[in-house]
């Protein structure tokens, strides 16, 4: 019995238990039983069929402050139910069931207070907002023709919802599912967006009729009216034992900032954004462990998760590999993986907000844990699709190279990557290159320049130009040795020779060390592929010139001359330049 302003009551919610418990054994039994239902596999490739039906749902549907953590609870409720149903192969006139390959719904699996209709509230729940899902399959079962063997509408329509056109399936485990059946057969396609929950059935069959089995009639939508819902999070019913204090939940949503490599421009940028109550995700704490390569300031933060595991693995196996080559770019996206995967399983309900390191992105985005929340990528690399492009441009340019045509990332990977670039909020980078090609959405950083060293200049006898690079085709190799040929240059270069052991010969040349700033007139990069142009910012701080392409992304800092990839005389007559003002000092 419901009291007074259908404030719920302790014994009301006892016998709705009980009820509940009682129709949930009995279906149990009769699941048991029923061979027509059945689980089905996941595809390995959702990208194949034509697209047969869809239903696209706003996910974040109140503005109310008090309501965003009930909100964030569904959607991270749908993001573990996405992946249960997200691929599946269902076979003509087999029967598919919600609750069978969903499972219940609980804290074991990860599930956690959402928004649940019930008896005219909107009540928290754990695993509550699956409704959404369900709501989204039946749309998209209705616009297909399939038959629906099972569906129950919401007793109550919530004004904004698909229950106003009728085409809602409330569900709740086990007893109350949702059910459906095809002619053909056809794969479920599922995803969440920072905004969306869109459902699409794919099919290789194109003949829509062929779908259509039976329209029901039985499941038509009764005459409900819209009423207005109480919600326990924002009612205000102090003396409803499912009222919940709404000014807890005010500050609601957090930001989790992921990162990798460290990066001087980006621990800074993380530092002006980060609040007190954001969570830093890093592989280790590197200024506590003393590894620069991981160190962030980890000061300011509410708190600090660490992936130690997955760094030690890394960091032992990257010893074992060769500087360059296949074998390690296949462990490098490993590891990317693991510590993405590794970051994901630590990721709260209320992170709403992420700052995401570029190679973490496409396996965050495949896992699925973005979804249902804005994002922010930090970039200093090419995205995957452009870098390849790049590649191949080069490799057509020089044949002949061991090094441009040694690795190439998998379609999967690639589209994942590309998928989730379209979804992200700013792309964050110091790199001019990178941030043209997202003219609206780049906030350009600048690049931190390191200290000038005290060097003591060295006297050359002849121009000394240094390549600070391994000799391969990517960081322009083949266009420095074509310019530099047949003139009075020293060059020095700060790498291995991986293009092979007399690929500079005809050149005076030799390997350099660490006074390399101390003896270069020039230091010259005409790279394809230039992510990390540490060693340009640190001649630019010690003041000697630079020529390097404009994919050393460095367009914006002084003291560089910049050039177009793979024009080699253009790289040639700047080298001139360059060597005619050396001349002219030399001279005084």
């Amino acid at each position: 019995m419901k009291r007074e302003n259908n404030i719920q009551t302790y014994a009301q919610a006892f016998i709705f238990r009980g009820k509940a418990s009682l129709l949930q054994a009995r279906r149990g039994i009769a699941n048991a039983s029923d061979k027509r239902i059945g689980r089905f596999p996941l595809a390995g490739n959702l990208s194949d069929g034509t697209i047969v039906a869809a239903s696209k749902t706003l996910l974040w549907t109140e503005s109310a402050p008090g309501e965003r953590f009930l909100l964030a609870g569904k959607v991270h409720n749908l993001r573990l139910a996405v992946k249960k149903i997200n691929g599946l192969e269902i076979p003509a006139g087999a029967i598919f069931s919600f609750w069978k390959h969903l499972g219940r719904a609980n804290k074991v699996k990860g599930y956690v207070a959402g928004r649940e209709l019930r008896e005219g509230c909107l009540v928290p729940s754990v695993g509550g907002g699956l409704c959404q899902l369900s709501n989204a399959l039946y749309d998209a079962a209705l616009k297909a023709g399939f038959e629906i063997v099972e569906r129950h509408a919401h007793s109550q329509i919530v004004a904004g919802s698909l229950a106003e056109q009728g085409r809602d399936a409330t569900v709740f485990w086990n007893y109350i599912d949702l059910r459906f059946k095809s002619a053909a057969d056809f794969r479920i396609a599922a995803k969440l967006d920072a905004n969306y929950l869109t459902v699409e059935f794919k099919s290789a069959v194109k003949n829509a009729k062929l779908f259509q089995i039976a329209r029901n009639d039985e499941f038509e939508n009764p005459k409900s009216k819209i009423q207005k819902t109480n919600s326990c999070a924002s009612c205000g019913a102090g003396d409803c034992f499912r009222s919940l204090k709404a000014e807890a939940n005010l500050d609601f949503g957090r930001t989790a900032f992921l990162v990798d490599e460290f990066s001087a421009e980006f621990d800074e940028y993380l530092q002006k954004m980060r609040t007190a109550k954001d969570v830093l995700f890093v592989p280790l704490d590197g200024a506590r462990f003393r590894k620069a390569n991981y160190a962030w300031n980890c000061r300011g933060f509410n708190n600090i998760r660490q992936s130690f595991l997955v760094a030690l693995e890394r960091s032992y196996k990257s010893r074992k590999l060769a500087a360059q080559g296949a074998s390690r770019q296949l462990n490098l996206l490993a590891m990317s993986r693991k510590l993405a995967e590794s970051y994901a399983g630590h990721l709260k309900y209320d992170v709403t907000h992420l700052v995401v390191q570029q190679n973490l992105l496409p396996f965050l985005w495949r896992s699925g844990i973005l979804g249902g929340r804005s994002f922010d990528v930090l970039m200093t690399g090419l995205p995957i699709e452009k870098l390849q492009e790049t590649l191949n441009f080069a490799a057509a340019l020089h044949p002949k190279s061991v090094t441009l045509g040694d690795f190439r990332a998998d379609d999967n990977l690639i589209e994942a990557e590309t998928e989730a670039l379209q979804n992200a909020g700013k792309i964050i980078t110091p790199h001019s290159a990178v941030a043209a090609l997202y003219p609206d959405r780049a906030a350009l950083l600048d690049w931190k320049t390191p200290p000038a060293r005290k060097i003591v200049k060295r006297p050359n006898e002849k121009f000394t130009v240094v390549f600070p690079a391994s000799t391969v085709g990517r960081k322009g190799c083949y266009e420095l040795r074509e310019a530099i040929k047949d003139s009075d240059i020293k060059l020095i270069v700060l790498g291995a020779e991986l293009e092979g052991a007399d690929f500079w010969r005809g050149v005076d040349w030799e390997k350099g060390g660490d006074d390399w700033l101390e003896r270069a007139d020039l230091v010259a990069l005409p790279a394809f592929v230039e992510h990390k142009p540490r060693r340009l910012l640190q001649a630019v701080a010690n003041r000697i010139p630079v020529v390097a392409s404009t994919a050393c992304g460095l367009e914006n800092v002084a003291g560089v001359e910049n050039i177009k990839a793979g024009n080699i005389e253009q790289l040639r007559d700047e080298i001139k330049r360059k060597r005619m003002q050396w001349s002219n000092y030399a001279a005084r």
